[in-house]
């Protein structure tokens, strides 16, 4: 749904994207990691036709974004990190004005923006303006305007920052709901468990280009420090290196079985994504960089 071949960005002597080889199947959650300015925002932005690559292939949709770009708009819809409500407006006027931007005809609109509402639990405040809408409400409202399009891809840009852990989750529900439908999403994120819960494939970004990309479990499994704590019957401890697999515990449990081993208890202790982004990264997603492409309107 998304491919990209030697993707490149500078603004002036920076290179911001050095070289991006993407590949997003349909239906999935793809999610792209890095700390600011690695160029996260760049690339959402190059894809969405905000800003254009100086040089690379892009697909999106089975379109070539240089040469048939409308085509590109009218498959995506973007959710960016900054809220597109319009605050003055409702909740119910800002769904209408976007059905209207689509050019939807007025009773198409008003059903779409009717459905949208209830579908992200805003019947309520559907008439109430937007600037009383707490955080997590003005981010499902952005969100249900991006969908007025029904677009084949979204692309949800740090969606859910500064959200209470509440609103968090319930985002979380909306995007699996999406992908469920066939949806595409690209994700860019800090939170690592944001990531964790919901791609499908990682790709982490570092200085412009991509350092690692896989399933969440093939990140966790190439960085070490993973093991196995185990509690023996006469109560020792012992730590035993370990990838925490499947084949793998199978294998110790066959090792503990073979030499009479007793064990009260086991935990398996295996990497998380902190620890895959700091082993790739160097740093952690809290570093204060500025990636140019955010502040491109």
């Amino acid at each position: 749904m998304i491919k990209t071949t030697g993707l490149r960005k500078a603004y002036g002597d920076r290179l911001v994207l050095d070289g991006i080889d993407l590949d997003v199947a349909e239906g999935t959650v793809f999610a792209l990691l890095g700390p600011n300015g690695a160029g996260k925002t760049t690339i959402v932005h190059i894809l969405s036709t905000l800003i254009s690559a100086d040089d690379g292939e892009i697909h999106v949709a089975g379109h070539d974004l240089a040469g048939d770009p409308d085509s590109v708009r009218a498959a995506i819809g973007l959710t960016g990190q900054f809220s597109a409500v319009d605050n003055l407006l409702t909740g119910r006027e800002n769904l209408r004005l976007m059905a209207d931007l689509q050019h939807l005809g007025r009773a198409e609109g008003r059903e779409r923006a009717a459905e949208l509402l209830d579908r992200f639990d805003l019947v309520e405040a559907a008439s109430k303006p937007a600037s009383t809408y707490s955080g997590g409400m003005r981010r499902r409202l952005d969100l249900a305007m991006t969908l007025l399009g029904d677009p084949q891809v979204i692309f949800l840009d740090e969606p859910t920052t500064g959200l209470d852990p509440r609103s968090r989750h319930t985002m979380w529900g909306i995007v699996r709901d999406l992908v469920a439908g066939g949806v595409t999403v690209f994700l860019t994120t800090q939170y690592l468990d944001e990531a964790d819960q919901l791609a499908d494939r990682i790709a982490v970004l570092d200085h412009g280009r991509i350092v690692a990309e896989g399933t969440p479990d093939e990140l966790k499994r190439r960085v070490p420090g993973g093991h196995v704590r185990l509690e023996r019957a006469d109560g020792q401890i012992q730590t035993i290196p370990h990838d925490g697999s499947v084949a793998s515990l199978r294998e110790l449990f066959g090792r503990l079985d073979d030499e009479s081993v007793e064990a009260s208890g086991l935990t398996v202790h295996a990497p998380d994504l902190d620890d895959v982004f700091f082993a790739l990264t160097g740093h952690n997603t809290d570093t204060n960089h500025t990636d140019i492409g955010e502040n491109v309107q």
